[in-house]
């Protein structure tokens, strides 16, 4: 049988072996076996011991220069270790729930929003796969664009138009509008740019046989991310989440709403007073679910797909609201509830919640090597060599587990790889982080404004000023050490500092390799990517069996 694009468009797919075709079949997680929960403790084990032998050569008295900058420097680099331990413990409980049949006569509803600005030709292609999902359900567009066309776009495709105009807490405010007037006992919240699978409940539903689930999640995938390098690694950043990542959640008891593609059992929202309202509605949803003692099942399959930013000014905002939105979870929802969660729903949310704090912290490690190499000031005295000895193993095994944990994809043969281009985009993002930091901690709000679903045209200079600034500083600096090295200080004392500047300078050299690939970003985003990524989809021809 055939599974594909109409009028297919030619598409070259990075990974090997994957076809366009390949994006709209149904794909799921591999099981897991016990042999792989201990390789997995094994190397955790490992990692751990690695860890402990580099605090213990870190937090030696010799090592400090100058104490407030090694404090400083302790922070943020042990602050970034604990994010690789967090992961070690969290693939620990990697988990995989069994697939329980749908149960007939159960009533759903599939809730999709609209906004202004939202292209209406993309609502067509969603509710039209919406209308070929197959166990019964009602499909509800909930409208806040006072155009008619929507409407007409409802009806035509056999859903239910509610026109929901004005009303307070975006997103989420109009989901617990549409609760109020309707009454089917299971909901699934579906973005407007995902095009759902027919078998998308059939996967879904049968785990709601435990009344005490509240939620049920799936994967997010995408069919737009060879469109860009923005959007290739938008899409990257998510592969290990919706993989082990989420898996791992599950296993701990604190699998996370996503926003899109999760079912809600009614009840179980009503009882926490609603959908939750602000920018990480998700996850204020989620952690009040949990702290009410409702379970969550996250399922590992493909059975949607949606879309990714396409240009770097789309992308940064994004990244803007949810760095604002996440720490929403971790002031406000997780004092109040910690109490009420499990002590591994705390760490899960405490990790959550402090995730942008990389922001904060990738100053510190920028402004570091420029402090010694123009200044002389260094916070610590480390040999370099010793430096790499001793913190190797660490980063060695956080390669080795995060290609392990690679099994666990939904969809190895495209999401599989190094994921570079998700590293280089998070290195960009650091001053936006950084912005949605330091906007959480003064309390200032900023608008719940939906991603772009197309691509927008940026100016490269506004887009790529930090890259540019950190080049021209970077060349600078190298310009100054490479004149005083060899003109101004005697050949005695060059052997003297050489280990400690050349350190400096590969330390340095890292995060300017980095921006490189940002700035190509910077400049895609010039000129934008022919057509909208929906054009060619046939939401007939999705779904169906792995192949």
């Amino acid at each position: 049988m055939s599974h594909g694009l109409k009028d297919r468009p030619r598409v070259t797919f990075h990974q090997r072996g994957a076809t366009a075709q390949d994006l709209w079949v149904h794909r799921a997680a591999p099981a897991v076996r016990f042999a792989d929960r201990m390789l997995t403790s094994a190397l955790a084990a490992i990692g751990g011991a690695s860890v402990l032998l580099l605090a213990d050569w870190w937090f030696r008295p010799d090592h400090v220069a100058n104490t407030a900058l090694y404090v400083v420097l302790s922070l943020a680099f042990w602050y970034a270790i604990s994010r690789i331990v967090v992961g070690w413990i969290n693939y620990l409980a990697i988990a995989k729930p069994e697939h329980r049949p749908s149960p007939a006569g159960l009533r759903v509803a599939i809730f999709t929003t609209s906004s202004p600005g939202e292209p209406a030709s993309m609502f067509e292609t969603t509710l039209a796969a919406c209308a070929r999902i197959q166990y019964p359900h009602t499909t509800y567009l909930l409208d806040d664009t006072r155009d008619p066309s929507f409407r007409e776009i409802a009806e035509r495709n056999g859903a239910v138009w509610l026109g929901l105009v004005g009303l307070p807490g975006a997103k989420a405010g109009k989901i617990n509008r549409a609760l109020e007037v309707t009454d089917e006992d299971f909901i699934l919240v579906l973005d407007p740019d995902h095009i759902p699978f027919p078998e998308f409940l059939d996967r879904v539903l049968g785990q709601f046989d435990d009344p005490h689930v509240g939620f049920v999640q799936v994967s997010q995938a995408y069919y737009n991310q060879e469109r860009s390098f923005v959007a290739r690694g938008a899409a990257e950043q998510t592969y290990a989440f919706y993989g082990p990542g989420q898996m791992g959640l599950f296993g701990h008891g604190a699998a996370l709403a996503i926003g899109a593609n999760c079912v809600f059992r009614r009840s179980a929202l009503v009882s926490i007073g609603g959908h939750g309202v602000g920018l990480a509605e998700d996850l204020v949803t989620a952690i009040r679910l949990h702290a009410a003692n409702w379970k969550s099942v996250y399922v590992p399959q493909v059975v949607s797909r949606g879309l990714v930013p396409e240009d770097l000014g789309s992308f940064y905002r994004q990244q803007l609201k949810w760095a604002r939105g996440v720490y929403e979870v971790a002031f406000t929802e997780l004092p109040r509830l910690f109490g009420s969660l499990t002590w591994r729903q705390r760490l899960c949310y405490l990790t959550v919640g402090t995730y942008y704090l990389c922001g904060a912290t990738a100053p510190i490690f920028l402004l570091i090597p420029y402090l010694y190499l123009w200044a002389g000031v260094q916070p610590a005295n480390m040999r370099f060599e010793e430096f790499l000895a001793v913190g190797g193993p660490v980063a060695a095994v956080g390669v080795v587990m995060y290609a392990w944990v690679q099994r666990w994809l939904c969809h190895p043969a495209v999401e599989r790889g190094l994921h570079w281009r998700g590293l280089v985009l998070k290195v960009a993002c650091w001053p936006v982080f950084l912005a949605g930091t330091l906007l959480a901690i003064i309390g200032t709000k900023i608008p719940y404004i939906p991603t772009a679903k197309e691509a927008v045209r940026g100016q490269f200079l506004r887009l790529a000023w930090p890259q540019l600034l950190l080049i021209l500083v970077y060349a600078v600096t190298v310009g100054q050490v490479l004149h005083t090295r060899l003109l101004g200080t005697p050949e005695g004392a060059l052997a003297l500092g050489s280990e400690a500047v050349w350190g400096m300078v590969a330390f340095a050299t890292l995060p300017v390799v980095l921006a490189l690939g940002a700035l190509r970003a910077a400049w895609e985003a010039r000129r934008l990517p022919a057509g909208a990524a929906w054009d060619r989809i046939d939401s007939r021809k999705t779904g169906g069996a792995t192949s």
